[in-house]
């Protein structure tokens, strides 16, 4: 009489076990709220009447600690358990034909005032060199860029350059983990323009008064004309980049995926690693809220997957600048 029926315990089982599969679900899930820099964009022009630069482009960014980087094997280790969580949540994956390949190799260096003037007021000048079998290959890229949590200031701010041949402007929101924790994010607004060096005719590159002509959003920063960009921290950042593929979001929503690693030149002291996706759209209304619900389900349940591997409170760029110990103020 004090024993339930059979069919009692049984559905009790299916109940407790539906219950649970709702709770992993929505623990899963947790991460998709609407991503804040689909929010509606700033209206506006510059002063030559041109309209406001938009968002085009989201990075979401995993810093990562270096000391797991030892071989070429570590960086597909990362990859598999980033295929696995997009797996867990529908995400598709086609893996990138050069994952089996060596890593690509890549030279990077800051430039700044010896006082950082650029940093501290959300400016980052950049040159990469692309190697191929242990060549440089191909023009130098110049990077200039403004980068700020508040998407209204990184909108405004106009990067053009004025040099005598062509420049590309990628604007872009960048998701980072939480500075204290995983399980969150935070933006960064990263307003750019890049183009090769031998777009900028003859000049003096490493000249401040230089500078602030080729882009005038420095002007405001420039103090005398004897001023002179040295390489920061005399650090040269040689990146060791894997592709691993894409991940397909539903609705047309296709980002590319790597993993990649800073370390010095010379010395190979590894600085930081970097797990990426990028996504681009035309126009931010036009992403559908599945497929932006979905990455950022992703993006957060990556962050618990690897949490052992994260490095939170930095990014690639603060890493070099403090090489030396320096603390410089930033909007990062």
């Amino acid at each position: 009489m004090g024993k339930k029926p059979k069919k009692t315990d049984e559905a009790e089982r299916k109940a407790q076990k539906a219950d649970k599969k709702k709770k992993n679900k929505a623990d899963k899930g947790r991460a998709a709220p609407k991503v804040a820099v689909l929010a509606p964009a700033p209206a506006g022009s510059y002063e030559d009447g041109v309209p406001f630069d938009q968002v085009q482009y989201l990075e979401a960014k995993l810093i990562l600690k270096p000391e797991p980087f030892t071989s070429v094997q570590a960086f597909r280790e990362f990859g598999a358990i980033m295929q696995k969580t997009a797996r867990t949540l529908g995400v598709g994956f086609v893996p990138d034909a050069e994952t089996d390949l060596r890593p690509q190799i890549r030279e990077i260096v800051f430039g700044d005032t010896p006082d950082f003037r650029l940093y501290n007021n959300a400016f980052i000048l950049r040159r990469r060199i692309r190697y191929v079998d242990g060549f440089p290959a191909g023009d130098p890229e110049i990077v200039f860029k403004f980068r700020h949590p508040d998407e209204h200031a990184a909108t405004e701010m106009d990067v053009r350059p004025k040099i005598p041949g062509k420049y590309r402007i990628k604007f872009k929101a960048e998701a980072l983990p939480l500075k204290d924790r995983p399980g969150g994010y935070r933006i960064l607004y990263s307003h750019n323009c890049q183009f090769g060096l031998s777009q900028t005719g003859k000049m003096d590159r490493l000249d401040m008064g230089t500078l602030a002509r080729v882009f005038p959003a420095l002007k405001k920063i420039h103090a005398t004309d004897d001023e002179r960009v040295t390489v920061v921290n005399e650090g040269i950042v040689e990146e060791v980049l894997l592709p691993l593929g894409q991940l397909d979001f539903g609705k047309g929503v296709v980002a590319k995926t790597d993993v990649s690693l800073w370390r010095t030149r010379g010395e190979h002291k590894s600085l930081v690693g970097e797990y990426a996706f990028q996504l681009k759209f035309d126009r931010r209304e036009s992403v559908a809220e599945r497929p932006k619900r979905l990455a950022a389900a992703f993006y957060m349940s990556l962050q618990d997957d690897v949490k052992n591997w994260l490095a939170l409170g930095v990014t690639k760029t603060a890493m070099v600048y403090r090489l030396k110990g320096n603390e410089p103020q930033s909007h990062e």
